[in-house]
């Protein structure tokens, strides 16, 4: 069963959006040491990724939104067919690596990348790739840290206003105030932030008409007038609704919040235990306050099913939508369920959620990489550490610049412990050559291999490479 995309344009079901936040490229451009020059296509464009490879299509292995870094090999033949292969799988931008292959960026490939809209980087022969995936992953965790940061003060405004005399408006208010654009509660029409032009209006109108009805969806999307929209059912067939110029990482998570709160607020009777922990939560901040002691399971799903039915299921209402899926928290050993592929995290106490969070994302990736129904958290050692697909794109950033040759070279020279003799009699090459190889990886990685950091890193990233 394939994955859903990315960010799904638009529909019913759960809220679509980006988890990881997007890097302008002026930030990369503007980084002196990079020395990287825009050429061609759009200056505007961000990433949240960089792959590097020589393949003539390396568009197969795009997840989308990645800086793509090449020295030149894979678009040599046909530019213009490479080019429109990396825009149509979604790739952000072209990083194109001056020698070792080219002297300069070949004009063919700056007209393509014109002509296709692709923003086309120049890299220095100075600047490894690494230290490009080095920037981008440093910009993106800061981006994270100050989205974490205000998807935090957000939910403790939305908290406080819950707890204010007259909740409803006052969470509608901080809400728009927080998306920094227009939220509506249906029924009732009553409604926060700019006002809306008539497309956005009308089509958020039907937006919240069909996810409040009886049996219509919990979330729907769309897009119109300029603006995001998202619709989430409430109880007692309500709605809310969102209108926002531009969508950040975090909104989703904001607009959730505000969902329950309003749930809580606006329901005739009371929501349960669940709900009642749930919200305790949210204002106190404490899980063990809020949660009995347990064990508690974190479970990531993707699947084609219900998320409240999947959630019914697995016996909890502590249901998080997010992009591809859903996230559930429940105190009953899960099982495999029909329609979904589930990853587990290992049994947690209330303070150990966050771990759980991240082991049950990665059993997940696992899950579908064996196209299993149910992958349960094991101890994979320090490997596991890092999710799949991000060791994954850090070996190849790390390693792009070293052909197949070298890589074996290296990994034989890394597993001998750097004896030239026993790598040498491992390969069936002279020692001389080994020496040669390593002494040429060095460079075109621009490590010091006597580095015993280096080496870890390196063994990690050929390890990864190589399963």
């Amino acid at each position: 069963m394939p994955s859903p995309p990315r960010d799904p344009e638009y529909g019913d079901g759960p809220v679509g959006e980006p988890l990881t936040p997007t890097v302008p490229l002026a930030a990369l451009l503007g980084d002196r040491e990079l020395g990287l020059r825009h050429l061609a296509g759009p200056a505007a464009a961000g990433v949240h990724g960089v792959h590097a490879s020589e393949m003539p299509d390396p568009s197969p292995y795009l997840l989308g939104g990645e800086l793509l870094l090449t020295a030149g090999a894979g678009p040599a033949d046909d530019p213009d067919g490479y080019v429109a292969r990396l825009a149509g799988a979604g790739a952000a931008a072209l990083g194109f690596g001056v020698a070792p292959v080219h002297e300069e960026v070949p004009a063919a490939l700056a007209e393509a990348c014109a002509r296709h809209g692709l923003p086309l980087l120049e890299v220095p022969p100075r600047t490894p790739f690494s230290a490009v995936a080095r920037a981008v992953g440093r910009l993106m965790a800061e981006a994270r840290t100050r989205e974490l940061r205000r998807v935090t003060e957000a939910q403790q405004a939305l908290a406080a206003a819950a707890a204010r005399p007259d909740p409803v408006p006052a969470v509608l208010a901080r809400l728009a105030a927080s998306l920094g654009g227009s939220v509506a509660l249906w029924p009732g029409g009553r409604a926060a932030g700019p006002e809306l032009p008539a497309p956005a209006w009308e089509a958020l109108s039907a937006l919240l008409t069909r996810v409040g009805r009886e049996g219509g969806p919990a979330t729907a999307t769309d897009r119109a007038g300029g603006h995001h929209l998202a619709a989430y059912a409430l109880a007692g067939r309500a709605a809310l609704g969102t209108a926002t110029p531009a969508r950040a990482p975090g909104d989703h998570t904001v607009a959730s919040v505000a969902a329950v709160l309003l749930t809580l607020l606006t329901a005739e009777r009371p929501a349960g235990a669940e709900a009642a922990a749930l919200t305790r939560l949210l204002l106190d901040g404490n899980p063990a306050a809020a949660l009995a002691a347990g064990p508690w399971y974190a479970v990531h799903a993707r699947g084609s099913g219900d998320p409240q039915a999947l959630a019914a299921a697995l016996g909890t209402v502590l249901l998080d939508p997010h992009e591809g899926g859903v996230r559930l928290l429940t105190d009953r050993e899960p099982a495999a369920q029909p329609g979904w592929r589930l990853g587990v995290g290992a049994p947690a106490a209330p303070d150990a959620l966050a771990t759980a969070d991240a082991q049950a994302a990665r059993a997940l990736e696992r899950a579908e990489a064996a196209r299993t129904p149910l992958a349960r958290h094991t101890d994979p050692g320090f490997a596991g550490l890092v999710g799949e697909a991000e060791a994954r794109a850090h070996a190849e950033a790390l390693l792009g610049p070293l052909p197949p040759a070298l890589r074996e070279t290296l990994h034989g020279w890394l597993a001998h412990h750097g004896n030239w003799d026993r790598t040498a009699a491992a390969l069936g090459v002279h020692r001389n050559t080994v020496r040669q190889r390593i002494g040429r990886a060095a460079e075109l990685l621009d490590r010091d291999l006597d580095d015993p950091d280096v080496r870890m890193e390196l063994w990690f990233a050929l390890r990864v490479a190589a399963g």
